[in-house]
Protein backbone atom coordinates (compact mmCIF):
# COMPACT_ATOMS: atom_id res chain seq x y z
CA UNK A 1 0.00 0.00 0.00
CA UNK A 2 1.34 3.42 -0.95
CA UNK A 3 1.46 5.72 2.07
CA UNK A 4 3.44 8.56 3.59
CA UNK A 5 4.30 10.13 6.91
CA UNK A 6 6.37 12.56 8.94
CA UNK A 7 9.47 12.04 11.07
CA UNK A 8 9.21 14.01 14.31
CA UNK A 9 10.63 12.84 17.61
CA UNK A 10 8.59 13.23 20.79
CA UNK A 11 11.27 15.57 22.15
CA UNK A 12 10.64 18.01 19.28
CA UNK A 13 6.98 18.59 20.08
CA UNK A 14 6.14 22.08 21.40
CA UNK A 15 5.12 22.75 24.98
CA UNK A 16 5.92 24.74 28.11
CA UNK A 17 7.97 22.23 30.06
CA UNK A 18 11.36 22.02 28.39
CA UNK A 19 10.84 19.13 26.01
CA UNK A 20 8.06 17.44 24.03
CA UNK A 21 5.79 15.24 26.12
CA UNK A 22 3.02 12.68 25.73
CA UNK A 23 0.36 15.27 26.43
CA UNK A 24 -1.90 17.63 24.51
CA UNK A 25 0.75 18.62 21.94
CA UNK A 26 1.36 14.97 21.02
CA UNK A 27 -2.37 14.40 20.48
CA UNK A 28 -2.57 17.65 18.48
CA UNK A 29 0.20 16.46 16.17
CA UNK A 30 -1.65 13.18 15.61
CA UNK A 31 -4.73 15.22 14.66
CA UNK A 32 -2.59 17.22 12.23
CA UNK A 33 -1.32 14.03 10.59
CA UNK A 34 -4.89 12.81 10.18
CA UNK A 35 -5.95 16.12 8.64
CA UNK A 36 -2.92 16.01 6.31
CA UNK A 37 -3.81 12.52 5.08
CA UNK A 38 -0.74 10.83 6.55
CA UNK A 39 -0.43 7.18 7.53
CA UNK A 40 2.79 7.21 9.57
CA UNK A 41 4.32 9.08 12.48
CA UNK A 42 7.99 8.13 12.77
CA UNK A 43 9.98 8.84 15.93
CA UNK A 44 13.49 8.19 17.24
CA UNK A 45 14.28 5.80 20.13
CA UNK A 46 12.25 6.75 23.22
CA UNK A 47 14.76 5.29 25.70
CA UNK A 48 16.23 7.45 28.48
CA UNK A 49 19.09 9.52 27.08
CA UNK A 50 22.57 9.25 28.53
CA UNK A 51 25.94 10.19 27.01
CA UNK A 52 25.67 13.21 24.72
CA UNK A 53 21.87 13.35 25.20
CA UNK A 54 21.54 10.88 22.33
CA UNK A 55 18.51 8.59 22.14
CA UNK A 56 20.91 6.08 20.55
CA UNK A 57 22.96 5.92 23.78
CA UNK A 58 20.66 4.81 26.56
CA UNK A 59 20.78 3.25 30.02
CA UNK A 60 18.24 0.63 28.92
CA UNK A 61 16.81 -0.87 25.73
CA UNK A 62 13.41 -1.35 27.39
CA UNK A 63 12.86 1.79 29.48
CA UNK A 64 10.96 4.85 28.30
CA UNK A 65 12.27 8.38 28.67
CA UNK A 66 10.90 9.97 31.89
CA UNK A 67 11.27 13.42 30.30
CA UNK A 68 8.32 12.52 28.05
CA UNK A 69 5.93 11.94 30.97
CA UNK A 70 3.26 14.63 30.77
CA UNK A 71 2.88 16.70 33.93
CA UNK A 72 -0.65 17.85 33.12
CA UNK A 73 -1.79 14.23 32.83
CA UNK A 74 -0.31 13.53 36.26
CA UNK A 75 -2.18 16.58 37.54
CA UNK A 76 -5.48 15.19 36.18
CA UNK A 77 -4.68 11.91 37.92
CA UNK A 78 -4.24 13.73 41.23
CA UNK A 79 -0.50 13.08 41.45
CA UNK A 80 0.71 16.66 40.96
CA UNK A 81 -0.42 20.18 41.79
CA UNK A 82 -0.23 22.72 38.97
CA UNK A 83 2.11 25.02 40.90
CA UNK A 84 4.61 22.17 41.32
CA UNK A 85 5.57 22.24 37.65
CA UNK A 86 4.12 25.38 36.08
CA UNK A 87 6.02 28.66 36.34
CA UNK A 88 9.44 27.01 36.66
CA UNK A 89 12.27 27.90 34.30
CA UNK A 90 12.22 25.14 31.70
CA UNK A 91 14.55 26.87 29.24
CA UNK A 92 13.97 28.22 25.74
CA UNK A 93 10.81 27.02 23.97
CA UNK A 94 12.65 26.06 20.75
CA UNK A 95 15.48 24.08 22.35
CA UNK A 96 15.62 21.14 24.78
CA UNK A 97 18.10 21.94 27.57
CA UNK A 98 19.02 18.49 28.86
CA UNK A 99 21.08 19.79 31.76
CA UNK A 100 18.11 21.80 33.01
CA UNK A 101 15.75 18.88 32.41
CA UNK A 102 17.95 16.57 34.46
CA UNK A 103 18.06 19.08 37.29
CA UNK A 104 14.33 19.88 37.45
CA UNK A 105 12.27 17.01 35.99
CA UNK A 106 13.03 14.40 38.63
CA UNK A 107 12.17 16.84 41.43
CA UNK A 108 8.68 17.17 40.01
CA UNK A 109 8.26 13.46 39.34
CA UNK A 110 9.38 12.60 42.88
CA UNK A 111 6.34 14.47 44.19
CA UNK A 112 4.09 12.38 41.95
CA UNK A 113 5.76 9.20 43.18
CA UNK A 114 5.22 10.10 46.83
CA UNK A 115 1.52 10.62 46.22
CA UNK A 116 1.25 7.39 44.25
CA UNK A 117 2.90 5.49 47.08
CA UNK A 118 0.56 7.01 49.67
CA UNK A 119 -2.45 6.14 47.52
CA UNK A 120 -1.41 2.48 47.35
CA UNK A 121 -1.92 2.17 43.59
CA UNK A 122 -2.56 -1.56 42.99
CA UNK A 123 -1.86 -1.28 39.24
CA UNK A 124 1.56 0.17 40.02
CA UNK A 125 2.32 -2.72 42.37
CA UNK A 126 1.23 -5.18 39.68
CA UNK A 127 3.47 -3.47 37.10
CA UNK A 128 6.47 -3.75 39.43
CA UNK A 129 5.85 -7.50 39.75
CA UNK A 130 5.07 -8.26 36.11
CA UNK A 131 7.75 -6.37 34.17
CA UNK A 132 10.86 -8.53 34.59
CA UNK A 133 13.37 -5.98 33.31
CA UNK A 134 12.12 -3.04 35.34
CA UNK A 135 13.46 -4.11 38.74
CA UNK A 136 17.02 -4.45 37.43
CA UNK A 137 16.59 -1.08 35.70
CA UNK A 138 15.33 0.51 38.92
CA UNK A 139 18.31 -0.88 40.83
CA UNK A 140 20.71 0.28 38.14
CA UNK A 141 19.39 3.86 38.22
CA UNK A 142 19.25 3.96 42.02
CA UNK A 143 22.88 2.85 42.20
CA UNK A 144 23.88 5.47 39.63
CA UNK A 145 22.31 8.11 41.87
CA UNK A 146 24.07 6.66 44.91
CA UNK A 147 27.39 6.88 43.04
CA UNK A 148 26.94 10.47 41.89
CA UNK A 149 25.94 9.46 38.37
CA UNK A 150 29.07 7.39 37.73
CA UNK A 151 28.93 4.56 35.20
CA UNK A 152 28.50 1.05 36.61
CA UNK A 153 32.06 0.09 35.66
CA UNK A 154 33.32 2.74 38.11
CA UNK A 155 31.43 1.29 41.09
CA UNK A 156 33.04 -0.84 43.80
CA UNK A 157 33.96 -4.26 42.48
CA UNK A 158 31.19 -6.39 44.07
CA UNK A 159 28.50 -4.19 42.51
CA UNK A 160 30.42 -3.70 39.28
CA UNK A 161 30.63 -7.47 38.87
CA UNK A 162 26.94 -7.89 39.81
CA UNK A 163 27.78 -10.22 42.68
CA UNK A 164 24.67 -11.76 44.22
CA UNK A 165 25.25 -10.75 47.85
CA UNK A 166 26.10 -7.14 46.99
CA UNK A 167 23.12 -6.85 44.65
CA UNK A 168 20.65 -8.25 47.20
CA UNK A 169 21.97 -5.88 49.84
CA UNK A 170 21.64 -2.93 47.47
CA UNK A 171 18.03 -3.88 46.59
CA UNK A 172 17.09 -3.60 50.28
CA UNK A 173 19.12 -0.46 50.97
CA UNK A 174 17.81 1.50 47.98
CA UNK A 175 14.30 0.06 47.82
CA UNK A 176 12.63 3.48 47.85
CA UNK A 177 14.80 4.84 45.03
CA UNK A 178 14.23 1.64 43.06
CA UNK A 179 10.50 2.14 43.54
CA UNK A 180 10.77 5.67 42.17
CA UNK A 181 12.39 4.52 38.94
CA UNK A 182 9.86 1.71 38.56
CA UNK A 183 7.10 4.31 39.05
CA UNK A 184 8.54 6.41 36.22
CA UNK A 185 8.32 3.43 33.87
CA UNK A 186 4.80 2.67 35.06
CA UNK A 187 3.62 6.20 34.34
CA UNK A 188 5.48 6.34 31.03
CA UNK A 189 3.90 3.06 29.93
CA UNK A 190 0.42 4.26 30.92
CA UNK A 191 0.81 7.52 29.02
CA UNK A 192 2.41 5.85 25.99
CA UNK A 193 -0.30 3.21 25.71
CA UNK A 194 -3.08 5.81 25.91
CA UNK A 195 -1.31 8.00 23.35
CA UNK A 196 -0.62 5.17 20.91
CA UNK A 197 -4.20 3.94 21.16
CA UNK A 198 -5.39 7.41 20.18
CA UNK A 199 -2.94 7.63 17.26
CA UNK A 200 -4.02 4.20 16.01
CA UNK A 201 -7.70 5.17 16.33
CA UNK A 202 -7.04 7.84 13.70
CA UNK A 203 -5.73 5.22 11.28
CA UNK A 204 -2.12 6.29 11.86
CA UNK A 205 0.72 3.86 12.62
CA UNK A 206 3.74 4.62 14.79
CA UNK A 207 7.18 3.84 13.38
CA UNK A 208 9.66 3.30 16.20
CA UNK A 209 13.43 2.99 16.09
CA UNK A 210 15.83 0.63 17.86
CA UNK A 211 19.62 1.03 17.76
CA UNK A 212 21.61 -2.04 16.78
CA UNK A 213 23.97 -1.53 19.73
CA UNK A 214 23.46 -0.74 23.40
CA UNK A 215 25.46 1.69 25.52
CA UNK A 216 28.35 0.38 27.61
CA UNK A 217 26.85 2.19 30.60
CA UNK A 218 23.56 0.30 30.42
CA UNK A 219 21.72 -2.15 32.61
CA UNK A 220 21.90 -4.80 29.89
CA UNK A 221 25.70 -4.82 29.74
CA UNK A 222 25.93 -4.64 33.54
CA UNK A 223 23.63 -7.60 34.16
CA UNK A 224 24.42 -9.75 31.08
CA UNK A 225 28.12 -9.26 30.27
CA UNK A 226 28.30 -12.72 28.71
CA UNK A 227 26.38 -11.40 25.69
CA UNK A 228 28.98 -8.73 24.92
CA UNK A 229 32.63 -8.70 23.88
CA UNK A 230 34.13 -7.91 27.29
CA UNK A 231 37.14 -9.26 29.15
CA UNK A 232 36.99 -10.91 32.60
CA UNK A 233 36.87 -7.46 34.28
CA UNK A 234 33.92 -6.44 32.06
CA UNK A 235 36.04 -4.03 30.03
CA UNK A 236 35.34 -3.92 26.26
CA UNK A 237 37.87 -5.65 24.04
CA UNK A 238 36.72 -3.95 20.83
CA UNK A 239 33.97 -1.38 20.25
CA UNK A 240 31.63 -0.31 17.48
CA UNK A 241 31.98 2.40 14.87
CA UNK A 242 32.36 3.10 11.16
CA UNK A 243 35.56 3.30 9.11
CA UNK A 244 36.82 6.53 7.48
CA UNK A 245 34.95 7.65 4.37
CA UNK A 246 34.49 10.76 2.23
CA UNK A 247 32.39 12.36 4.99
CA UNK A 248 34.56 11.55 8.02
CA UNK A 249 38.33 11.34 7.57
CA UNK A 250 38.83 9.50 10.86
CA UNK A 251 35.62 7.47 10.75
CA UNK A 252 33.03 7.32 13.50
CA UNK A 253 33.94 6.00 16.94
CA UNK A 254 30.65 5.08 18.62
CA UNK A 255 32.23 3.22 21.52
CA UNK A 256 29.42 0.70 22.09
CA UNK A 257 30.43 -2.79 23.18
CA UNK A 258 30.06 -5.43 20.48
CA UNK A 259 27.97 -8.60 20.70
CA UNK A 260 29.32 -12.09 21.18
CA UNK A 261 27.23 -13.38 18.30
CA UNK A 262 28.32 -16.95 18.93
CA UNK A 263 26.78 -16.81 22.41
CA UNK A 264 23.58 -15.24 21.07
CA UNK A 265 23.30 -17.97 18.45
CA UNK A 266 23.78 -20.76 21.00
CA UNK A 267 20.88 -19.25 22.97
CA UNK A 268 18.68 -19.14 19.88
CA UNK A 269 19.03 -15.34 19.72
CA UNK A 270 16.65 -15.16 22.70
CA UNK A 271 17.88 -11.71 23.86
CA UNK A 272 17.32 -10.19 20.42
CA UNK A 273 13.98 -11.92 19.97
CA UNK A 274 12.67 -10.53 23.26
CA UNK A 275 13.97 -7.08 22.39
CA UNK A 276 12.16 -7.14 19.05
CA UNK A 277 9.02 -8.60 20.62
CA UNK A 278 8.85 -5.60 22.95
CA UNK A 279 9.56 -3.13 20.14
CA UNK A 280 6.88 -4.63 17.89
CA UNK A 281 4.39 -4.33 20.75
CA UNK A 282 5.39 -0.75 21.53
CA UNK A 283 5.27 0.38 17.87
CA UNK A 284 3.40 -0.67 14.75
CA UNK A 285 6.54 -0.64 12.57
CA UNK A 286 10.15 -0.93 13.77
CA UNK A 287 13.15 0.67 12.07
CA UNK A 288 16.34 -1.23 12.94
CA UNK A 289 19.34 1.05 12.93
CA UNK A 290 22.60 0.09 11.15
CA UNK A 291 21.20 -3.01 9.44
CA UNK A 292 24.45 -3.61 7.57
CA UNK A 293 26.04 -4.51 10.92
CA UNK A 294 24.11 -7.79 10.90
CA UNK A 295 25.98 -8.87 7.77
CA UNK A 296 29.39 -7.60 8.87
CA UNK A 297 30.39 -4.97 11.41
CA UNK A 298 33.38 -2.71 11.95
CA UNK A 299 35.42 -3.21 15.12
CA UNK A 300 37.82 -0.76 16.75
CA UNK A 301 40.24 -1.67 19.56
CA UNK A 302 38.96 -0.30 22.88
CA UNK A 303 40.86 2.81 23.94
CA UNK A 304 41.57 4.10 20.44
CA UNK A 305 40.77 7.77 19.94
CA UNK A 306 39.33 7.40 16.45
CA UNK A 307 38.10 4.76 14.00
CA UNK A 308 41.09 4.74 11.62
CA UNK A 309 42.40 1.40 12.90
CA UNK A 310 39.81 -1.36 12.79
CA UNK A 311 38.58 -4.44 10.97
CA UNK A 312 35.40 -5.96 9.58
CA UNK A 313 33.93 -9.13 11.09
CA UNK A 314 31.01 -11.26 10.00
CA UNK A 315 27.67 -10.76 11.70
CA UNK A 316 24.90 -13.29 12.36
CA UNK A 317 23.27 -12.80 8.96
CA UNK A 318 19.96 -14.50 8.17
CA UNK A 319 20.29 -16.87 11.15
CA UNK A 320 19.15 -14.01 13.42
CA UNK A 321 16.18 -12.99 11.29
CA UNK A 322 15.06 -16.59 10.75
CA UNK A 323 15.10 -17.14 14.51
CA UNK A 324 13.09 -13.97 15.12
CA UNK A 325 10.56 -14.85 12.43
CA UNK A 326 10.16 -18.37 13.80
CA UNK A 327 9.43 -16.99 17.26
CA UNK A 328 7.48 -13.82 16.42
CA UNK A 329 6.02 -14.44 12.98
CA UNK A 330 6.19 -11.81 10.26
CA UNK A 331 6.84 -8.33 11.65
CA UNK A 332 6.75 -4.90 10.04
CA UNK A 333 10.39 -3.80 9.95
CA UNK A 334 12.38 -1.11 8.12
CA UNK A 335 16.07 -1.83 7.61
CA UNK A 336 18.36 1.20 7.87
CA UNK A 337 20.69 0.05 5.11
CA UNK A 338 22.73 3.25 4.74
CA UNK A 339 26.51 3.49 4.76
CA UNK A 340 29.04 1.20 3.10
CA UNK A 341 26.74 -1.29 1.35
CA UNK A 342 28.33 -4.36 -0.23
CA UNK A 343 26.78 -7.05 -2.42
CA UNK A 344 26.59 -9.21 0.68
CA UNK A 345 24.57 -6.57 2.57
CA UNK A 346 22.24 -6.13 -0.42
CA UNK A 347 21.79 -9.92 -0.55
CA UNK A 348 20.92 -10.02 3.18
CA UNK A 349 18.40 -7.21 2.78
CA UNK A 350 16.71 -9.02 -0.10
CA UNK A 351 16.64 -12.31 1.81
CA UNK A 352 15.09 -10.63 4.85
CA UNK A 353 12.33 -9.08 2.77
CA UNK A 354 12.55 -5.86 4.78
CA UNK A 355 12.25 -2.53 2.98
CA UNK A 356 15.47 -0.51 2.90
CA UNK A 357 15.93 3.27 2.83
CA UNK A 358 16.45 5.73 -0.03
CA UNK A 359 17.64 9.18 1.08
CA UNK A 360 17.30 11.93 -1.51
CA UNK A 361 20.03 14.11 0.00
CA UNK A 362 22.50 11.43 -1.11
CA UNK A 363 21.17 11.33 -4.66
CA UNK A 364 22.25 14.35 -6.69
CA UNK A 365 25.85 13.70 -7.72
CA UNK A 366 25.04 11.92 -11.01
CA UNK A 367 22.09 10.58 -13.03
CA UNK A 368 23.24 7.03 -12.21
CA UNK A 369 22.94 7.47 -8.44
CA UNK A 370 20.80 4.69 -6.95
CA UNK A 371 19.04 7.09 -4.59
CA UNK A 372 17.45 9.01 -7.48
CA UNK A 373 13.80 7.92 -7.83
CA UNK A 374 14.12 6.93 -11.50
CA UNK A 375 16.77 4.38 -10.47
CA UNK A 376 14.68 2.67 -7.80
CA UNK A 377 14.47 -1.02 -8.69
CA UNK A 378 11.79 -1.96 -6.15
CA UNK A 379 8.82 -0.36 -4.48
CA UNK A 380 9.69 -2.25 -1.29
CA UNK A 381 11.62 0.67 0.17
CA UNK A 382 11.10 3.88 2.14
CA UNK A 383 12.03 7.14 0.43
CA UNK A 384 13.21 9.92 2.76
CA UNK A 385 14.14 13.50 1.96
CA UNK A 386 16.62 13.21 4.85
CA UNK A 387 17.00 11.63 8.28
CA UNK A 388 17.81 12.82 11.80
CA UNK A 389 21.53 12.53 10.94
CA UNK A 390 21.28 14.79 7.87
CA UNK A 391 21.05 18.50 7.40
CA UNK A 392 17.53 19.74 6.87
CA UNK A 393 16.72 19.99 3.15
CA UNK A 394 17.09 23.79 3.28
CA UNK A 395 20.34 23.42 5.24
CA UNK A 396 21.59 20.95 2.63
CA UNK A 397 20.83 23.46 -0.13
CA UNK A 398 22.79 26.15 1.72
CA UNK A 399 25.90 23.95 1.97
CA UNK A 400 26.00 22.16 -1.42
CA UNK A 401 28.08 23.04 -4.49
CA UNK A 402 26.69 24.96 -7.45
CA UNK A 403 27.18 21.92 -9.67
CA UNK A 404 25.14 19.66 -7.39
CA UNK A 405 22.40 22.24 -6.96
CA UNK A 406 22.21 22.85 -10.72
CA UNK A 407 21.58 19.16 -11.35
CA UNK A 408 19.18 19.03 -8.40
CA UNK A 409 17.08 21.90 -9.78
CA UNK A 410 16.96 20.28 -13.21
CA UNK A 411 15.99 16.92 -11.79
CA UNK A 412 13.26 18.32 -9.54
CA UNK A 413 12.09 20.77 -12.22
CA UNK A 414 12.36 23.85 -9.99
CA UNK A 415 13.92 27.19 -10.90
CA UNK A 416 15.16 28.47 -7.54
CA UNK A 417 17.28 26.90 -4.81
CA UNK A 418 14.70 27.86 -2.21
CA UNK A 419 12.18 25.65 -4.01
CA UNK A 420 14.37 22.54 -3.73
CA UNK A 421 13.06 21.37 -0.29
CA UNK A 422 9.46 21.27 -1.55
CA UNK A 423 10.71 19.65 -4.75
CA UNK A 424 12.42 16.90 -2.76
CA UNK A 425 9.25 16.19 -0.81
CA UNK A 426 7.30 15.99 -4.07
CA UNK A 427 9.91 13.65 -5.57
CA UNK A 428 9.71 11.36 -2.54
CA UNK A 429 5.91 11.28 -2.65
CA UNK A 430 5.96 10.72 -6.44
CA UNK A 431 8.48 7.86 -6.28
CA UNK A 432 7.55 4.19 -6.61
CA UNK A 433 8.46 3.59 -2.95
CA UNK A 434 5.65 2.06 -0.95
CA UNK A 435 6.39 4.61 1.77
CA UNK A 436 7.61 8.22 1.69
CA UNK A 437 8.76 10.06 4.83
CA UNK A 438 9.95 13.63 5.40
CA UNK A 439 11.28 15.13 8.64
CA UNK A 440 9.00 17.83 10.03
CA UNK A 441 11.82 20.35 9.55
CA UNK A 442 11.58 19.77 5.79
CA UNK A 443 7.80 20.07 5.81
CA UNK A 444 8.29 23.45 7.51
CA UNK A 445 11.17 24.49 5.22
CA UNK A 446 13.58 25.10 8.11
CA UNK A 447 17.33 25.55 7.75
CA UNK A 448 20.51 24.53 9.56
CA UNK A 449 19.24 25.88 12.89
CA UNK A 450 16.73 23.02 12.99
CA UNK A 451 19.17 20.18 12.33
CA UNK A 452 18.61 17.34 14.78
CA UNK A 453 22.03 15.68 14.88
CA UNK A 454 25.50 15.98 13.39
CA UNK A 455 27.22 12.55 13.63
CA UNK A 456 30.60 12.36 15.37
CA UNK A 457 30.00 15.61 17.27
CA UNK A 458 29.21 16.10 20.94
CA UNK A 459 26.91 18.85 22.18
CA UNK A 460 24.26 20.91 20.44
CA UNK A 461 22.44 17.83 19.11
CA UNK A 462 18.94 16.42 19.68
CA UNK A 463 17.67 19.81 20.85
CA UNK A 464 15.39 21.20 18.13
CA UNK A 465 11.74 21.75 19.00
CA UNK A 466 8.70 23.28 17.40
CA UNK A 467 7.47 26.34 19.29
CA UNK A 468 3.75 26.07 18.54
CA UNK A 469 1.62 27.57 15.80
CA UNK A 470 3.31 25.61 13.01
CA UNK A 471 0.45 23.14 12.48
CA UNK A 472 -1.84 25.32 10.39
CA UNK A 473 -4.82 24.21 8.36
CA UNK A 474 -3.08 25.57 5.26
CA UNK A 475 -0.04 23.35 5.82
CA UNK A 476 -2.23 20.30 6.44
CA UNK A 477 -4.18 20.96 3.24
CA UNK A 478 -1.00 21.45 1.20
CA UNK A 479 0.36 18.11 2.42
CA UNK A 480 -2.99 16.36 1.98
CA UNK A 481 -3.29 17.46 -1.64
CA UNK A 482 0.23 16.25 -2.38
CA UNK A 483 -0.52 12.92 -0.71
CA UNK A 484 -3.76 12.40 -2.62
CA UNK A 485 -2.13 13.44 -5.92
CA UNK A 486 0.49 10.71 -5.67
CA UNK A 487 -1.84 7.98 -4.46
CA UNK A 488 -0.59 7.81 -0.88
CA UNK A 489 -3.91 8.64 0.78
CA UNK A 490 -7.25 6.88 1.06
CA UNK A 491 -8.89 10.28 0.61
CA UNK A 492 -10.02 10.56 -2.99
CA UNK A 493 -11.07 14.21 -3.16
CA UNK A 494 -8.60 16.93 -4.11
Amino acid sequence: MRASGILLHISSLPGKYGIGKLGKEAYDFADFLKKAGQKYWQILPVSPTSYGDSPYQSFSVYAGNPYFIDFETLEKDGLLRHDEFDGKDWGKPDCADYGLLYKETYKVLRKAYERCRKNGDKAFAQFARSAEWVNDYGLFMALKDAHGGKAWYEWEKPLKMFEKTAVEKARKKYSDDIGFYIFLQYEYAKQWNAFKSYVNSLGIDMIGDIPIYVAYDSVEVWTHPELFLLDKDKTPIDVAGCPPDVFTAKGQLWGNPLYRWDVHEKEGFRWWTERLRTACTTYDVVRIDHFRGFESYYTIPYGNEDAVIGEWRKGPGMALFKAMKAELGKQRIIAEDLGFITKEVAKLLKASGYPGMKVLQFAFDSPENGYLPHNFTTKNCVCYTGTHDNETAAGWVASESRKTLRFCREYLNVKRNKDIPDGMIRAAWASISDTAIAPMQDILGLGHEARMNTPSTLGGNWQWRMTGGELTDELAEKLRRLTVTYGRSHQDVL
